[in-house]
């Protein structure tokens, strides 16, 4: 029998995408407070959030064999936004947050091909490789490793409030590159 519980996070996702229940029990054990809270903190409804962490966690475990999860944490925090985002959109109402960057960038807006997700990481990556370092390094602690604001502050020896604002201008800068990219997708596909 596998100890799960000493695996790391990588290896256990390595183990689910082979289909492996008992990683995934793991998973759901290390995580689950964190998708509670971060779709909470949205919602402010406890019965819609236990359905959020339902169904994160039963698409984790229906397109297991579809993804490469290269950090749990930091993706799983991405499909709740998305699923708080799509209740949402489902309901027709105007959320109370503003959505962020990282629903945009969720693989389940797009083709569950490989191809496209990493072509997109690609156009992110590229969109890093231009901006300058505090705000590329902020980008990457926020967005890949899932740090908070504080966090950031700490590791950089920066203040908060230097933490986001360069945040909020790595926002509209990916978000302006983004949108270009999808109009020109949208005019090349209409033809």
């Amino acid at each position: 029998m596998i100890p799960y519980n000493v695996l790391t996070d990588p290896q256990l996702a390595g183990l689910l995408s082979k289909g492996d229940e008992g990683a995934f029990n793991e998973i759901y054990s290390r995580f689950w407070r964190k998708v509670y809270n971060e779709s909470h903190k949205r919602l402010r409804d406890i019965e819609l959030t236990e359905d959020i962490v339902q169904d994160v966690f039963a698409d984790l475990w229906t397109k297991r064999f579809n993804r490469d999860i290269e950090n749990l944490g930091a993706y799983l925090v991405s499909a709740t936004r998305y699923q708080v985002f799509m209740l949402y959109r489902k309901n027709n109402k105007q959320p109370f947050f503003e959505m962020p960057l990282e629903c945009m960038t969720h693989p389940a807006l797009f083709s569950d091909s490989v191809y496209e997700v990493k072509e997109l990481k690609d156009c992110i990556n590229e969109w890093m490789s231009l901006q300058p370092e505090k705000r590329r390094e902020v980008f990457r602690l926020k967005f890949i490793e899932d740090k908070s604001t504080k966090e950031i502050s700490e590791v950089l020896n920066i203040s908060q409030k230097t933490v986001q604002n360069q945040f909020t201008i790595s926002l509209h800068s990916l978000r302006s590159t983004l949108s270009k990219l999808l109009l020109l997708l949208l005019i090349l596909t209409s033809r």
